[in-house]
């Protein structure tokens, strides 16, 4: 019982300092300010005229509903000229992830979601999981890929990827953990 209260204060907690919502931060100030008054953060670094922010925004929306635990934001980076160049920002939108104050990394443009405008929420989901900036409730292991949910098949993706070296090249030195 005495979890349950916890549980909910903390839920409480959360919704007190605008958790559940994606919420659009005024100025870098306030990104500085959100970072340590949260301790999961992702921030939307999005301009107003590109389309691809806005898909992504939809997506966050959906997520911050679900995962009252982070705090999702966006800063147009007009608005932000400091934190694009300190965090060397040229591919719009990028996604700050943010746990205890301190940048954990970036998911630039779409590239980790198959490069194309259709991916689902489950996917940004499962990655924000593997960052371990939200509480994934599914296999970390398997990311949900749309029509093949099997890891085999990402990597016989990434094995038949054009490389550099030749195709007959089958002994490289590069220490790729991609075997199975």
């Amino acid at each position: 019982m005495k979890a349950l209260r916890k549980a909910q204060s903390q839920k409480h907690e959360w919704i007190q300092k605008g958790h559940g919502s994606l919420s659009e931060l005024p100025s870098e100030k306030d990104f500085f300010d959100t970072c340590k008054q949260s301790t999961n953060v992702v921030c939307h670094f999005y301009k107003n005229s590109t389309f691809r922010c806005k898909i992504l925004d939809s997506h966050l929306e959906k997520l911050a509903q679900q995962h009252l635990e982070t705090k999702f934001v966006k800063l147009d980076v007009e608005k932000a000229p400091f934190l694009t160049s300190r965090f060397n920002i040229h591919v719009i939108p990028t996604m700050g992830i943010v746990k205890d104050g301190k940048t954990q990394g970036f998911i630039v443009g779409f590239a980790e979601f198959g490069n194309c405008d259709e991916f689902t929420t489950e996917m940004l989901e499962w990655r924000l999981g593997c960052a371990e900036i939200i509480k994934y409730a599914g296999d970390l292991s398997n990311p949900p890929v749309k029509g093949k949910s099997t890891k085999s098949s990402i990597l016989e993706q990434v094995k038949n990827s054009k490389t550099i070296r030749s195709k007959g090249d089958q002994n490289s030195d590069s220490d790729s953990d991609l075997e199975e």
